[in-house]
C-alpha cells in the first residue's frame, strides 16, 4: 500500500532474479514506502531519465521482438548489422534527433556494393524509429528511414544496383551422372545432400530433419511450420528411393545412450550438420554449383520435361501459390499429385539417359 492506494510492483523475472534477491527488493521497497517514497513513481522517474539513444532503443526493440522471431540466428543478424553499419554513425545519438542525413550516411556508402544487406539495414532502422515513436521517445509521424516517398527519391532502386545472380544449378541432363558420383561418396553430408535432392527441399530443412517427423509406413515427411521458411507446416511424399536411403542410415545414440532424433547429425551427434557441410561435399567433387541450385534444376525439369501443372511444382517446393484470396480457398496440398511427381523425379535422376541412335527424318518433297 502506498498511502491509501494499492500498487503492484514487479520485482524481476525468475531465474535472473532469485527468490532471495526478490525478497531483498521487496524489503527495500517497503522501507522506501515507510520513508514516504512511492516506488512506482520513483521507477518511472528513473526510466524518464534514461538517455534513449538509437542504440538503446534498438537493443530494447530486439529484446521485445526476439521471442517472435523464428530462430536465434535472426536476432544475431539484427545485432550484428546494426553494430557494424549503424551504431558507428548515430548509435549514441538521442533517438529523437536521428534524421535523414544520419540514415543516408549509414547506408549510402554500401548501397551499390552490398545492396541486399543495406536494404535490410534500412528496414531495421525504420522499425526501430517507429518503435521509439510509439514509445514516445521521438515525435510520431515522419520516419526518416522510410523508403516509399522519401529515400526512394535519393537512392537508386535496389533492382537497379543489386547484382545478385541466381544460384548456380546443375544442368538437367547432368543429374544422373552426378547422382552416381554422389552415391559413391561416404559420410553423413553426402547422404543428406542426396536426400535434399530427392525431396527438392531446402538444405536447412533436410539438415534439421528428425526421425519423429518421418513416417516410414506412409512414406511421408511432415515438417513443422517452425522449421519452414514460410512458417507453415509442409508434408513431403517420400519416393521409394528416399525411403531406401533413410532405411540404410545408421541410428545414432547420445552420450547417455538415448536415440538421437536427428536424421543427419553433425560430428557432435546432438546438433545438425553445419550449413556449409553440403557445399563442402560438392566442392570435394570439384563442382561449383550450390545445394540450393538443385531446387532450380527440379523446377526446370518439371517445366521442360513433364506435364505437371505449375501449382503442383510450386506446392512441392513449399512456395506460396497465387494471391491471398486463392490461398484462402485452396484447402488441399495436392499431396497425391505431388507423390507421383516426386516418384517421377527420383526415377529421372536415377535412370541413365537413353543413348541416341537418332535417325534423321527427311521431309518428303
Amino acid at each position: 500500500m502506498v498511502g491509501t492506494k494499492r500498487k503492484d510492483i514487479g520485482l524481476g523475472g525468475y531465474p535472473e532474479i532469485t527468490l532471495a534477491a526478490a525478497l531483498e527488493r521487496a524489503r527495500q521497497a517497503k522501507d522506501g514506502i515507510r520513508n514516504g517514497i512511492d516506488p512506482v513513481a520513483e521507477r518511472r522517474a528513473k526510466n524518464a531519465a534514461i538517455e534513449w539513444t538509437f542504440k538503446t532503443c534498438a537493443l530494447a526493440y530486439i529484446e521485445a521482438f526476439k521471442p517472435s522471431w523464428k530462430n536465434v540466428k535472426h536476432g544475431q543478424q539484427w545485432e550484428n548489422t546494426l553494430a557494424t553499419y549503424v551504431y558507428p554513425h548515430f548509435g549514441d545519438k538521442h533517438v529523437r534527433d536521428v534524421d535523414t542525413e544520419d540514415v543516408t550516411k549509414a547506408i549510402r556508402p554500401l548501397w551499390s556494393t552490398k545492396n541486399e544487406t543495406m536494404v535490410r539495414v534500412r528496414n531495421r532502422i525504420e522499425l526501430v524509429l517507429s518503435w521509439a515513436a510509439a514509445q514516445g521517445y521521438r515525435p510520431k509521424g515522419f520516419n526518416p528511414a522510410q523508403w516509399r516517398g522519401h529515400l526512394d527519391q535519393v537512392l537508386p532502386k535496389p533492382s537497379k544496383v543489386n547484382k545478385r545472380t541466381s544460384f548456380e544449378a546443375m544442368p538437367i541432363d547432368a543429374m544422373y551422372a552426378f547422382m552416381r558420383r554422389l552415391s559413391d561418396v561416404q559420410g553423413t553430408s553426402a547422404r543428406c545432400l542426396e536426400f535434399t535432392i530427392l525431396t527438392a527441399c531446402r538444405s536447412g530443412e533436410s539438415r534439421g530433419a528428425l526421425w519423429s517427423e518421418i513416417d516410414m509406413d506412409t512414406a511421408t515427411w511432415s515438417i513443422p511450420g517452425a522449421r519452414m521458411k514460410s512458417g507453415r507446416p509442409h508434408r513431403i511424399p517420400l519416393s521409394s528411393a528416399a525411403v531406401t536411403l533413410l532405411a540404410a542410415l545408421p541410428r545414432f545414440k547420445d552420450r547417455q545412450g538415448n536415440d538421437v532424433d536427428l536424421v543427419f547429425p553433425g560430428q557432435s551427434g546432438d546438433k545438425p550438420l553445419s550449413d556449409m557441410s553440403l557445399t563442402a561435399c560438392m566442392r570435394r567433387l570439384n563442382l561449383s554449383a550450390v545445394p540450393h541450385g538443385f531446387r532450380s534444376t527440379f523446377t526446370d525439369w518439371v517445366a521442360e520435361r513433364t506435364s505437371y501443372p505449375s501449382e503442383v511444382r510450386e506446392m512441392a517446393l513449399a512456395h506460396a501459390i497465387g494471391n491471398d484470396t486463392e490461398a484462402a480457398y485452396r484447402r488441399g496440398d495436392l499431396f497425391d499429385k505431388r507423390r507421383n511427381l516426386m516418384t517421377d523425379w527420383a526415377k529421372f535422376i536415377g535412370t541413365a539417359p537413353a543413348k541416341g541412335n537418332v535417325v534423321t527424318m527427311r521431309v518428303a518433297a
